[in-house]
This record gives C-alpha cells, sequence and structure tokens, in this order.
C-alpha cells in the first residue's frame, strides 16, 4: 500500500531526529558553526593549533562554506523536494547514514594533518556526491525537470569544493582562491533562486492573512528572469577575476538589479512579523555585498574580505537562520510566530556581520563578530534544538 510523507514518518520508530532531513542538518550544522568558531578563535589567540593540513584562515572558510552550508542545503533539499516532486521523504537510517557521510567529513578535514591529504578530500567530498545522487534520483522519479538548476548549482558546489582542496594540496592560499570564491558565488545564486520562490510566495500569504491589498510581485517574473540571467556572468566574472574596473562596474550593476527585484517584494508591510521581514533583510546582503566589493575595486582597495563577509556572514549566514528558523516551527507543528529569542538571534547575526565589516577600521571587530556569531547560533541550538532533536508531546516520532 502506498503510503503518504506522513505516514512513513510516523511510522519511524527510531530517535526522532531522524524523522525527517531537516533535523539531524539544522541542529548539527548549527552546532558544528558554533564549535568551528570557537576552535578559529582559539587557533588565532594561540590558545590551540589546529590538527588539519590547512591554514587556520582557510579551515575556517572551508568549514563555514562547505561544511556549515552543506549541511543546512541538505537539511533543506530532502525537506523541499518531496514537497516539488510528490515522493516519499528520506527517514530512518538511510538519512543517518546520510548524516554519519556528513559527519565523516568534517572530521576529516579537522584531522587531515594525521592522514594522507586525498583520503580526507574524498571522505569529505562522498557527502556532497552521494546527496546529489539521491536528489537526482528523486527529481527524474518524480519527473521535476524545473528542479534541475538547483542540482546543478548543488554540482557547482561540490566542485567548488574539490578546487579548494586542491589549491590547498598546491600549497596555495585556499581561503582567497578560485575555490572558495566559486562556492560563496554558487551559494549566492542559490539564495536568489531559492529565495526568489519562497520570499515573495511568504510575503504574500503574511499579507494576505492580514488583509493588508497590496501584493509582492509574483516569484521569477520575466524581470527575475533576466536579473537572474545578467547575474550569472557577474559571479562568474568575479570568481575568475575579483580584481578589476569591469569586475568592479559589473557588481555595481548587479547591485542595483537585485535591490530592484527586493523592492518589488514588498518586504517593507511585513515588519511587524520577525519571521517574514528577516528573509527580506537576509537576501538584502546580496546586493549589499555586491556594491561593497565592487566599491572596494574602484577605490583601489583589493583587501576584499570584509565586504565578502556581507555575502557569507550576511546573505548566507542570515538567509540560512532564517529558514531553518521557520522550518522548524512550521514542520515540528508549531505556530509560525517569532519569539524574543527568535529575535534575539538574529540582531546577533546581523550584528555579527556588520562589526566584521568594520575589521579595517578596527582589529577587535572580527573578535565582536565572531562571538555575536556564536551567540546567534548558540542560540538557535537552545531556542530550537529541542524541537528538533525530540518528537513533538503526544505525537508518535
Amino acid at each position: 500500500m502506498a503510503q503518504t510523507s506522513s505516514e512513513r514518518i510516523r511510522a519511524w520508530q527510531g530517535p526522532a531526529i531522524f524523522s525527517f532531513g531537516f533535523r539531524p542538518f539544522f541542529l548539527f550544522g548549527a552546532l558544528w558553526v558554533v564549535a568551528a568558531m570557537v576552535l578559529w578563535l582559539a587557533s588565532l589567540t594561540g590558545l590551540t593549533t589546529l590538527p588539519t593540513r590547512f591554514d587556520p584562515v582557510s579551515w575556517h572558510a572551508h568549514e563555514f562554506l562547505f561544511g556549515y552550508l552543506g549541511a543546512v542545503m541538505a537539511g533543506f533539499l530532502l525537506t523541499a523536494v518531496p514537497n516539488w516532486t510528490g515522493r516519499l521523504p528520506l527517514v530512518g537510517w538511510p538519512l543517518a547514514g546520510l548524516f554519519a557521510l556528513w559527519m565523516a567529513g568534517r572530521a576529516a578535514v579537522l584531522f587531515s594533518a594525521h592522514m594522507p591529504f586525498v583520503v580526507a578530500v574524498i571522505v569529505d567530498l562522498a557527502f556532497p556526491i552521494v546527496l546529489g545522487a539521491m536528489i537526482l534520483q528523486e527529481i527524474v522519479a518524480g519527473k521535476n525537470w524545473r528542479n534541475l538548476v538547483v542540482l546543478a548549482l548543488l554540482g557547482v558546489f561540490t566542485l567548488a569544493n574539490n578546487l579548494f582542496h586542491i589549491e590547498a594540496m598546491q600549497g596555495g592560499y585556499a581561503a582567497q582562491g578560485v575555490g572558495l570564491r566559486l562556492g560563496v558565488a554558487t551559494a549566492v545564486m542559490m539564495i536568489t533562486v531559492i529565495g526568489g520562490r519562497i520570499i515573495p510566495s511568504f510575503t504574500r500569504n503574511w499579507l494576505a492573512r492580514n488583509d493588508i491589498a497590496a501584493r509582492p510581485a509574483p516569484p521569477m517574473q520575466r524581470f527575475d528572469k533576466l536579473v537572474l540571467l545578467g547575474s550569472l556572468p557577474v559571479l562568474g566574472g568575479w570568481v575568475l577575476y575579483p580584481v578589476g574596473t569591469l569586475t568592479s562596474i559589473a557588481l555595481l550593476a548587479f547591485s542595483l538589479a537585485h535591490f530592484a527585484r527586493l523592492g518589488r517584494w514588498q518586504g517593507y508591510r511585513t515588519l511587524s512579523d520577525p519571521l517574514v521581514w528577516v528573509l527580506h533583510a537576509a537576501y538584502a546582503f546580496i546586493p549589499l555585498g555586491g556594491f561593497a566589493l565592487g566599491l572596494d575595486q574602484l577605490r583601489g582597495n583589493p583587501g576584499t574580505a570584509g565586504a565578502q563577509h556581507l555575502w557569507t556572514l550576511g546573505a548566507i549566514g542570515a538567509m540560512t537562520l532564517a529558514v531553518m528558523t521557520r522550518a522548524t516551527l512550521g514542520h515540528t507543528g508549531q505556530t509560525l510566530a517569532a519569539n524574543r529569542a527568535t529575535v534575539l538571534i538574529y540582531v546577533c547575526l546581523f550584528a555579527s556581520a556588520f562589526a566584521r565589516l568594520c575589521t579595517p577600521l578596527w582589529l577587535e571587530a572580527s573578535y565582536l563578530a565572531g562571538f555575536l556569531w556564536i551567540a546567534a547560533f548558540a542560540g538557535f541550538v537552545g531556542a530550537y534544538g529541542p524541537s528538533l532533536l525530540f518528537a513533538a508531546p503526544g505525537k508518535k516520532k
């Protein structure tokens, strides 16, 4: 007899954390990004030496981008793909096995100084490759061809991870290499594609529930498609030629286009609901990052780390946190409402991004940014961890 998604989830008799894809990857992704930040700050102050072949900055960049973000991508896709395809979700021991692959990758990269480097690379890349194969199987079986673009972005993201490893093996400074920029650019494109679907949709639902006549522009209209198509060569140019006048001008044009796109979604009308406005605020870091990177270059400042963090800490950090909080509430049967702890989590994250931007003016701001980042994700674990770890009262796992 055919099962529904909810029947498959209820039929699982093991730990509740393996009853749906978002549970282990959201919880342990947040735990890992807190632990990684603590380890990195400790290495910066000389309190510890990391047992990795990466230099400390490259390890920090890799574990945020490919470690943490890889986990959140998995949690999101394993939750969204069943809705996209109408097929059953990954539940139970197969989900636990995929999660174990991600954990093995984190351990292999951290302790890579004590093993052949190629072993660490293989173990690290096994997770996104297996995840991609699972997603491809579901998309093909469900004939959900429109979401092949998301799978293609996951493939490019995996390629970026491999390039990062290659640059590190060759003795390069991988934290400023092509692999990292390709990974960041791919993450930015994922936000523009997926955010361009969910932000106007959630905004429209909220406006309708509150009897507000205004509506955001529907997702993926001609303007959106033009902006997305135009973003590909701009981001590709930044990946290959990060320093240059043409790249700078293209990034500024990219920024204006995405500010215009964001303005069509009526975000200013949702300020009374943090779960909605945080999505708009997170997306705003896409054009802010492009503007800062482009302006840096036009002013003859090749040091783009602070500006780039508007994309990493701001856009990626805030959007993943916004999606994790909303999805956890929605998929664990709770009311879609942000309490004070949730708002504080968002504030700490945004403050972290802007503190990092101030590092050129105040060196200690990087430590402040790190502490605020830890507060944001430790706050998520404290506020949402029990919902992710345990079944809701009165419900089967």
